[in-house]
C-alpha cells in the first residue's frame, strides 16, 4: 500500500464508514456480538486466548470489547492509517510489509484485504500466517459481495475479488471452519470433518 493509498484513509474517510449512523459500516454493538461469537467458537474448539493481534484496527471497536470483557488477553492493535493511529491509539504498520516477531492465539484482520493490489494481499496473508499460532478471523468482501450483499453505502474503492483468489492464498496457511474463522495448519487441534469447509 502506498503512502497515499494510506492517507485515503483519514479523517473524512472514518466518520463516513464508522462515525456516522446512516453510513457506518457497523457499530460497537455489531462488533461486540462479533467478538463474543469469535471468542465462544474459539473455545469450543478447545483453543486458548491470550493474545490477540488486530490488523487494520480502525476505531478500535475489537479492542474496546477486550478491554472490557477479556482484559487479560494481551492486545495488540495496528493499523496503516495516521488518522487511525493518532486517533486510536494503534501501531502505524502496513501488514503487506510488516510482521510481528511474535506469534498470537487470534489474529483479527477486517475489511483490509480488499485495498491491497494482488501482489501486496497475497504477502498480506503470508504475513497473517506468520504470525498466527492459532485462530484467523477474516473479513474481506468478495466482487459478489459489493454487488449483492453490501449496501449502496460501502466503499466500492475496495478490490471486488472472487472468494476464489482469497481462498487460494489462504489454503497453504489455514483450515478454514466457516463464519470467517480460519485454523493455522499444524496447529496442536483437530476439527470433525464437517466443521471444515
Amino acid at each position: 500500500m502506498t503512502e497515499l493509498e494510506r492517507e485515503r484513509f483519514d479523517r473524512e474517510y472514518f466518520d463516513r464508514f464508522y462515525g456516522s449512523a446512516k453510513t457506518r459500516v457497523h457499530g460497537a454493538g455489531e462488533i461486540a456480538h462479533l467478538c463474543a461469537a469469535v471468542c465462544e467458537l474459539v473455545a469450543y474448539f478447545g483453543g486458548r486466548l491470550e493474545s490477540v493481534l488486530e490488523v487494520g484496527a480502525g476505531p478500535g471497536l475489537w479492542r474496546d470489547w477486550f478491554r472490557r470483557h477479556r482484559p487479560q488477553v494481551r492486545y495488540r492493535s495496528t493499523d496503516a492509517s495516521e488518522h487511525a493511529c493518532a486517533r486510536y491509539g494503534h501501531e502505524r504498520r502496513d501488514i503487506s510489509r510488516w510482521r510481528a516477531r511474535g506469534r498470537f492465539d487470534l489474529v483479527v484482520c477486517q475489511g483490509v484485504l480488499p485495498y491491497l493490489d494482488d501482489a501486496a494481499c497475497a504477502a498480506a496473508v503470508a504475513n497473517l500466517a506468520a504470525m498466527s499460532r492459532g485462530f484467523l478471523y477474516l473479513e474481506a468482501p468478495t466482487g459478489r459481495d459489493l454487488r449483492e450483499v453490501c449496501d449502496v453505502q460501502s466503499d466500492f474503492t475496495m478490490r471486488g475479488r472472487s472468494a476464489r483468489f482469497y481462498r487460494r492464498l489462504l489454503a497453504p496457511h489455514y483450515l478454514t471452519l466457516g463464519c470467517g474463522l480460519f485454523y493455522v495448519r499444524g496447529g496442536e487441534l483437530a476439527f470433525y470433518e464437517l466443521e471444515r469447509a
